[in-house]
């Protein structure tokens, strides 16, 4: 038999405004020697990659190593004998997050993220909504309840990106970290560094 990667991740990309966030995600992994990437891109996601991007569905599966469609409820990412260190969806819709937070495995990206719950291993949603509504937020509590990780993707300024691909790799990083997967994205915070001229208030 074939040797078989040593890492499995799932990243899925729904029609949330963020498509940068899957694919730069998608591409930081398929340049990580180790890590097998399966993808999951929803038909809303085909729409927002073209707007925000100008990017084709075929473009963005291309950049990974084996790719579902969202269709497939049989695929052998809803198994858990599937064997992954979990999964990413970014960005997240809030129709999504709903899906997953209620179990209703309606399509291949809710099945996948409902077996990545049942087998406790990772699950990371980059909601993106704003601002949020009661529902919203519980869904988000019942998702963290269950042990997901609901990581909005939120901008930093400690590390001052000078652009929009600066913030998004920050973000990116910060993702990748939870999995464990090596990268150099974005400087690591080193600790505040007060100007030599500020003295503390008295």
């Amino acid at each position: 038999m074939p040797d078989s990667p040593a890492r499995r991740l799932v990243v899925a990309i729904t029609g949330a405004t963020g498509a940068v966030y899957g694919v730069r995600l998608v591409q930081q992994l398929a340049a990580t020697q180790g890590i097998e990437t399966h993808l999951i891109v929803s038909d809303a996601a085909v729409l927002t990659l073209h707007q925000e991007l100008g990017m084709q569905r075929r473009e963005v599966e291309a950049l990974a190593h084996v790719v579902h469609k969202n269709r497939d409820v049989g695929a052998s990412i809803a198994s858990g004998s599937f064997q992954s260190d979990g999964m990413v969806i970014a960005p997240c819709s809030m129709k999504t997050l709903a899906a997953v937070a209620l179990g209703l495995s309606d399509n291949l990206i809710a099945r996948a993220a409902d077996v990545v719950l049942k087998e406790r291993r990772r699950l990371v949603l980059m909601v993106r909504e704003t601002p949020f509504n009661l529902a919203h937020l519980r869904n988000m509590t019942a998702v963290t309840e269950m042990g997901g990780v609901i990581f909005p993707p939120l901008p930093s300024f400690y590390h001052k990106p000078e652009s929009i691909d600066a913030m998004v790799d920050h973000t990116v990083g910060r993702v990748m970290d939870l999995f464990g997967v090596a990268h150099t994205l974005a400087p690591r915070w080193a600790g505040m560094k007060a100007a030599s001229d500020a003295q503390p208030d008295t």
